[in-house]
């Protein structure tokens, strides 16, 4: 923290974090089903506050691209959402691609909140 203010993490960090995430749910796309017939590849669609993570041909999730608000919450850089609909993330966070902890997602997509 410099002067009281939280730096956004860096364009490579997040960068590979990201990569972390899409590497991630390939894998546990695999373990679910090990020999299927078509691969997951996940891809992204940059928007403004978000990156849209598309899988086959649905919506997996959302990252925020910066901290901020979103439906009255507050949102960080790197926080995953789950999908409400094709152009609309959900309202709550579901983990972080920054985190250690990374079990806040399937690969078919955030985990519903409990």
């Amino acid at each position: 923290m410099i002067n009281g203010i939280k730096p956004l993490p860096l364009k490579e960090d997040f960068d590979v974090a990201v990569d972390n995430l899409l590497e991630n749910i390939t894998l546990k796309y695999n373990e679910f089903i090990p020999d299927s017939y078509r691969e997951c590849k996940p891809t992204l669609v940059n928007g403004r506050k978000f990156i849209k993570v598309i899988e086959d041909n649905g919506v997996w999730g959302f990252i925020a691209k910066k901290d901020g608000e979103h439906k009255g919450l507050p949102m960080k850089a790197g926080d995953v959402l789950k999908a409400a609909s094709w152009n609309a993330a959900a309202k709550h966070t579901r983990g972080n691609i920054f985190d250690v902890n990374q079990d806040y997602f399937e690969w078919t997509g955030p985990n519903y909140l409990v």
